[in-house]
């Protein structure tokens, strides 16, 4: 039970984040926060095949600067992607992808470290 709980709580993290990432216009749009929802279950699968794919392909993203930087540019596919499979998500672009994914981390980053703060953790 722990587990599914789990997950429908970072579901619900993760489309709020898409919902607040969308209301400052930096290149990605959502028209509710149904759709949002619906898209964060899209850019989770998404971006777990793409994960799989590089895998397959001996691909392995490292730390340090260059793996942030191809992390970044998977998170801003995996947003182009998923905008072409939702009807109520838009994104303008690869800048305004990889400015939304940006936003897309700094904004968990925030909502985790806030909820952390009452003993959330997700």
């Amino acid at each position: 039970m722990g587990v599914l709980f789990n997950s429908i709580i970072a579901l619900l993290v993760a489309a709020l984040v898409l919902v607040i990432v969308s209301r400052f216009n930096l290149g990605l749009t959502v028209k509710s926060y149904g759709s949002a929802i619906i898209a964060a279950i899209v850019i989770a699968v998404v971006a777990g095949v793409i994960t799989w794919l590089l895998g397959l392909l001996g691909i392995t993203i490292g730390g340090g600067l260059l793996g942030a930087i191809i992390l970044l540019i998977v998170a801003a596919v995996v947003l182009m992607l998923s905008a072409r499979f939702l009807p109520g998500m838009e994104v303008k672009g690869f800048s305004g992808a990889i400015i939304a994914a940006i936003a897309i981390a700094v904004v968990t980053w925030l909502i985790s470290w806030l909820l952390g703060l009452f003993g959330i953790v997700i």
